[in-house]
Parts: C-alpha cells; structure tokens; sequence
C-alpha cells in the first residue's frame, strides 16, 4: 500500500511518499517480470559500450526513439569512439545531427569527448561526479549511462519516468514542483541488483504503456497499486503547469545571389539557439515594417551590403520549443560592398552544389528544398 502524505509549509505544498519495504520488493518484481517479456529492443541495448550508450542518451533527449535510431547508426558508423569524436570538427558534427534538433546536445557531445580525452585518457568514467561534471551531462543521463553501462545502481528521472511515478501516487501538481520527493521516490524502488534492467524497464513502461494519453492501464504491471488508476484520475495526471502562448516572430530571410550565381551564408555564433549552423541570413520585422523592408535593413546590419529584394521564394511557419517563427523568404541580388561577418562567425559564397557539405537548422532546409525545385 502507497502512503502519501502532504504538509503545507511556507506556503508551498510539500510531500513525501512513505513504501512499506514489502510494497518495495513487489515493486521492483512486477516491473522485472513484466520488462523480461515486453522490453523493446533497442540497438544501444546490445552495447556495454559506455560511449555508444552515452550517445543514445543525449539523442533520447526530447527526441523519439523511431527518430533517434537512424541517426545513432549513422553517427556511430562516423564517430566509433569517443576519440573520433574528440578529434573531428565541430562542423563535421553538427553536420552529423542535422535534423535532430537541440543542437546544444551535439555541441556538449563534442566538447565532453574532448574533456574525457583530457582528465580520464579517453576512458568514459565510472563515477557519477566525474559523470556529472562532463558538459551536457545532468543527473538522469548520468544514471542512465551509469545503470546501462556498469549496472551501478544509480536512479534516473526522465519525462517517462515522472510521468509512471506521478500517477503511482496520483501526485497533487505538477512534476516540477516535486522534483526532490520524485528523485526520492525512484531511488527507493530502483533495484540495487538489477539497476540496469530496472531503469530500463522503468522507461519502458512510461514510453509503451504509462502514456501520456490513453494509458493502457489494463496491461501495467503496477496497476493493482497505482492510486491514480484507483481513483480513475490517470488521463488527467501528471498535472501541468499554466503556460502563456508561445511568443510568434515574423522574420525576412535572403537567399543573395551574385554574378557567378552563388549564394551568400553565413554561420551563427557557437553560443545559444543553433549555435555553429549555417542560415540564409535575415532578421525580425520591425512594427509597421514591410518583408522586403526587413531584409534590405537586416542585410545592411548583419553584413554590410546593398542588395536588392526579388520575388518571393517560399514562406516557413517552424515552432521551437519556446517560440516559433514564419521565415518569408526572398530571392536577393547583390549590389555593392563586400559582405563582412557583423553579427556571425562566418561568411561564405556557395554554390546551391556545395551548400550540403554545410549543417543547416531544420527550416532552413526547407528553403534549399525550394531552391532545387525552383
């Protein structure tokens, strides 16, 4: 039986879940017996390989498993080891995970190979903190790679697990606001002589059966134990948190063009929202601001040079995590002034023939497409 208890101090909700250590080892039994029949086989499952499954956490992240496995293939055919990684460019790499999304992840996969190279000889290492100062590397990804890898009992706490606990306990809030109870609540089930296949199990329940709509309840394991099955409140649980709309950003982009029929790019700076990617360059329409308006001003300040605004290309509505944009896209002539990177890393003339040795974002694909078919 589940006891959850909740006290109200300093004006916020605080819980703790009290498991008799009875219910524990049932816990850890059903889900055992349960993953033996009905775990997914998955390709990073076969690695001991402490890098190969490194990378599939870091892909994993916001990312869906049917997405991840073809560029996991792909990547471990290119970068093998972590000192291939380490030694390749950050291009070369970005590259690589163009179309994932997310790109820090690439960027710290990179980096953190390097920092491996540097402090462990190469050797992934097997200490959660050594684990948890690599870049890009936080508290449920180091248990992941620890578990998998090592079988170390170390408890992980992603979006699929959150979501199998929060409705085990019916929790009464969101996920966010119970994140220390949550990790307490995962380490005291998680299975210290089978840490690896209960982490995995635990994943696997949230992913195929525990989901975020229509559970299918009849075939958990836990069932007979969740109280949010109990009280028929699964559908609605976990809570969420009361979000504003996405901010809308309209944006004139240039594809230029000069005499020798080459295209001008240029590259972001490393830092922030797809950091080191290639993009047809633009920028935000000011208020009261036409498309071509926006691009002839963008142009001038990012690069320093007239062009003229030609006929529309193609319009792309994208959504990103925390907001999304329209790119209107215009095919540009250059004028006069040499182009200089202002507000980029990098510049470059390229013909559309060389414009994939480049990793572009997402949308920015999009507009290539169009420029093959026009």
């Amino acid at each position: 039986m589940i006891v959850l208890q909740l006290q109200q101090q300093s004006g916020s909700a605080d819980w703790e879940v009290s498991l008799p250590s009875s219910a524990i080892l049932e816990f850890r039994r059903s889900l055992l017996a349960w993953y033996s029949q009905n775990g997914r086989d998955l390709p990073w499952r076969h690695h001991a390989d402490p890098y190969a499954i490194w990378v599939s956490e870091i892909m994993l992240q916001q990312t869906q498993v049917k997405t991840v496995i073809p560029y996991y293939q792909r990547w471990l055919a290119q970068f093998p080891t972590i000192e291939t990684l380490a030694a390749a460019d950050l291009q070369q790499v970005l590259k690589a995970w163009q179309g994932l999304g997310y790109y820090a992840r690439a960027r710290n996969l990179h980096k953190a190979s390097q920092e491996i190279i540097q402090r462990h000889n190469g050797i992934f290492p097997t200490h959660l903190s050594d684990v948890l100062a690599l870049s890009g590397i936080g508290r449920t990804t180091a248990g992941g790679i620890l578990s998998a890898a090592f079988n170390q009992p170390v408890a992980i706490l992603d979006g699929n697990v959150k979501r199998v606990l929060a409705r085990l306990v019916a929790l009464p809030m969101p996920p966010t606001k119970a994140t220390k109870p949550l990790w307490q609540l995962s380490e005291s089930l998680l299975d210290p002589e089978q840490p690896r296949d209960f982490n995995q199990a635990l994943m696997d329940l949230g992913a195929t059966i525990c989901t975020p709509h229509n559970p299918a309840c009849n075939r958990c394991p836990w069932m007979s134990h969740c109280r949010a099955y109990n009280l028929n409140i699964q559908s609605t649980l976990p809570m969420r948190e009361t979000s504003s709309p996405i901010p809308h950003k309209n944006i004139g982009v240039a594809v230029i063009w000069n005499e020798q029929k080459e295209i001008l790019i240029d590259r972001r700076p490393q830092n922030g929202l797809l950091g080191g990617l290639w993009e047809f360059p633009g920028g935000k329409l000011e208020p009261g601001e036409t498309v071509e308006e926006c691009i002839k001003r963008e142009i001038q300040e990012e690069l320093g040079i007239e062009i003229e605004v030609g006929k529309h290309l193609i319009t792309i509505d994208h959504t990103y995590t925390h907001f999304r944009v329209t790119l209107n896209v215009h095919h540009c002539r250059h004028l006069t002034g040499i182009p200089q990177p202002i507000e980029s890393d990098e510049i470059r003339w390229v013909t559309l023939d060389e414009i994939d040795q480049f990793p572009f974002p997402k949308a920015n694909i999009q507009i290539i497409d169009a420029l093959r078919q026009a």
